[in-house]
């Protein structure tokens, strides 16, 4: 193929095409069974997501994952865990987004920076529910076949002679020469 009078090959291949990465704040709220009169604990388990692109150039991370809350009730006389499961849902804008891509040919990849982490742990000023603020982070990205335009050189050719060697019996030297064009 020749392009602009030199020689080129195009080559198709898989290349990051886009990327972006979120850090989220989010303050569920968690409704134990008995009136809660101190939080003792706050754990957060069993992390689940999976990432999808959107027609937005954006990359959607769907997830769930449960929250241990381990609280004191009746007057701090008896505890009890209590376990919630939270789902979210992240949007994150690809920083990074190539114009040209094939619709049908991507890939998302979604990489936990930091797993879904309990912050912040009050009971609610209504005394019957606890909030939980979590911090989770994501970075993403898109993975699309492309093209790449490369020149093509040619390449110099070698003329190699082998000579024996006088000083010591079977030995031979070798001699690379550049070829003249």
């Amino acid at each position: 193929m020749r392009y602009q009078g030199n020689a080129y090959r195009e080559i198709i291949t898989k290349a990051v095409c886009g990327k972006g990465e979120k850090r989220t704040t989010e303050v569920h709220r968690i409704h134990p069974k008995h009136r809660p009169s101190t939080v003792l604990g706050c754990w957060i388990i069993n992390h689940r997501y999976e990432a999808y692109k959107t027609d937005e150039g954006q990359i959607e991370i769907r997830g769930n994952f449960d929250v241990n809350l381990w609280y004191a009730f009746d007057e701090h006389r008896q505890t009890e865990v209590v376990l919630q499961e939270v789902s979210y849902c992240d949007r994150i804008t690809l920083e990074e987004l190539e114009e040209n891509i094939a619709e049908d040919t991507y890939d998302c990849l979604a990489k936990v920076v930091q797993q879904p982490t309990c912050i912040q742990c009050t009971i609610h000023e209504n005394g019957e529910e606890v909030e939980v603020e979590v911090e989770r982070e994501f970075v993403v990205k898109l993975i699309c076949e492309t093209n790449v335009l490369v020149r093509v050189e040619s390449a110099p050719t070698y003329q190699v002679s082998t000579e024996s060697s006088s000083q010591k019996e079977g030995t031979r030297s070798l001699k690379v020469h550049q070829k003249e064009s």
